[in-house]
């Protein structure tokens, strides 16, 4: 991270920090893209499994990983500030949260995961796909919060192709571990959609056991002494990290969960082919969607240090051509999705009446793309600022105010039928959207006349 002056220098830099952020971020949706491809290819029944357990196991992770990600601003203003001495004490009380958290996770999951999927009139196959699918998983979930940790901590710093490096190595392995545990190839056992989950958190192992190699190799890394010097847990520290942790995480929970809720309404009120048609749309436009994720933590880095530094009007111009690259890249991608919906389909499901299903829901996942891209975006130049409490309260209302009661009522009245959820969800994306412009704005106008 350097300061810069022009928009072109901005523009360097920012693109500079955001392609190996936004590898990353593909590298880890397509793990779960592997899981639900290789699992359709088991069955249709593997496919809704995989789809009711990753929905239901998605707003707990994203929302999770949100708490995690405040250890982006608090180190990217901690540095912007000149005070690199306590990175080091601020990332390890983050490690010490993530391990309580994760723990915390495995037992409320071992109470709640049954009498939430009984509520659910699934079959007996998707049921015990589902289980097993997330008693896979279960076994990943420490590793995967602690090494979010560490790549916030390394994204702040903008050595943003750290993390990335260690994604591209753990999607081969990801992919071949699938490969091995769905199908019972050489002589590993035939798991079916399960053997998607026990994959994915093997991967989240190695992937951890990267990032805690890497503090140590890297020059830049060691001068921070994590894993060296250990602090005593602060549960000062665990309340400064929550109090802008939290708020974030449940922003992105409110987000993620009603995508994830709709999932569960429509294994509730619709048949399995709806349900995979469903997950294969969503799984796609869910890739889509890092492009403008990628470009909130990009965000995110490079706001934060420039507020840090009290370069206010710089932070300004990063939030123009942030929101607007969202904008036009969703833009080219969307048309894509358009020309080439059917042949992505194809790669989920061989099943034609799932195919013909999941392009119609495309075609609908398309209204939305622009909202989600601009709150994304927009929220991530919030958290720059270290400005989350309002846009939580934005998020709320939008997506379980707004969006899922309007998705459920179009769904259930309407001849919309489950395409009405999808019109409930682009309606409360737009409103989160708004929500957040008109907080930014007031945001700068504060900075402004605080700079008078």
């Amino acid at each position: 991270m350097y300061p810069t002056n022009t928009i072109r220098e901005k523009a360097s830099l920012f693109f500079h920090i955001l392609w190996p952020i936004l590898v990353t971020q593909i590298s880890y949706n397509l793990m779960t893209v592997l899981d639900t491809m290789m699992s359709g290819r088991a069955g249709t029944d593997d496919l809704a499994g995989v789809a009711v357990g990753s929905s239901l196991w998605m707003p707990v992770y994203t929302g999770l990983t949100g708490i995690m990600l405040a250890i982006t601003p608090m180190v990217g203003q901690l540095i912007g500030n000149n005070r690199r001495s306590d990175v080091g004490r601020t990332v390890m009380q983050g490690f010490y949260l993530a391990i309580a958290i994760s723990l915390v996770v495995l037992v409320i999951g071992a109470i709640a995961l049954q009498p939430v999927l009984g509520i659910m009139d699934l079959s007996t196959d998707v049921h015990t796909v589902a289980t097993n699918y997330l008693h896979g998983l279960s076994i990943g979930i420490i590793p995967l919060f602690a090494s979010a940790v560490l790549r916030n901590f390394f994204d702040a710093q903008g050595y943003t192709r750290v993390s990335m490096i260690i994604l591209l190595m753990a999607l081969p392995i990801n992919a071949a571990l699938n490969y091995l545990l769905i199908f019972g190839n050489f002589g590993f056992p035939e798991l079916g959609g399960a053997g998607a989950g026990y994959a994915t958190a093997i991967t989240y192992w190695f992937i951890f056991g990267a990032s805690v190699f890497l503090t140590f190799k890297l020059k830049e890394m060691r001068t921070h002494y994590l894993f060296v010097r250990w602090y005593k847990v602060s549960f000062q520290a665990w309340k400064e990290q929550l109090k802008i942790g939290v708020p974030m995480g449940l922003s992105t929970f409110f987000e993620a969960s009603i995508f994830s809720v709709v999932t569960l309404l429509m294994g509730s009120l619709f048949d399995t082919t709806v349900i995979a048609a469903h997950q294969t749309a969503l799984n796609f436009t869910t890739l889509m969607f890092m492009v403008p994720l990628s470009i909130s933590i990009g965000m995110t880095i490079v706001i934060s240090h420039e507020v840090g530094a009290r370069r206010m009007n710089h932070a300004k111009q990063y939030a123009i051509l942030g929101v607007s690259s969202a904008l036009v890249i969703i833009g080219i991608l969307s048309l894509l999705l358009f020309i080439f919906r059917e042949q992505i389909s194809y790669f989920y499901t061989s099943d034609r009446t799932v195919v013909l299903l999941a392009m119609q829901f495309m075609l609908f996942a398309i209204m939305y793309q622009f909202s989600d891209a601009a709150q994304a975006s927009l929220q991530g130049v919030l958290r720059g600022y270290k400005d989350v409490t309002i846009p939580f309260i934005i998020a709320f209302i939008s997506y379980w105010i707004v969006g899922l009661p309007s998705g459920y009522l179009l769904s259930r009245y309407t001849t919309l039928e489950p395409f009405g959820f999808w019109v409930g969800i682009t309606l409360g994306l737009t409103c989160a959207a708004i929500g957040f412009f008109l907080r930014l704005r007031f945001i700068q106008r504060k900075q402004e006349q605080a700079a008078v």
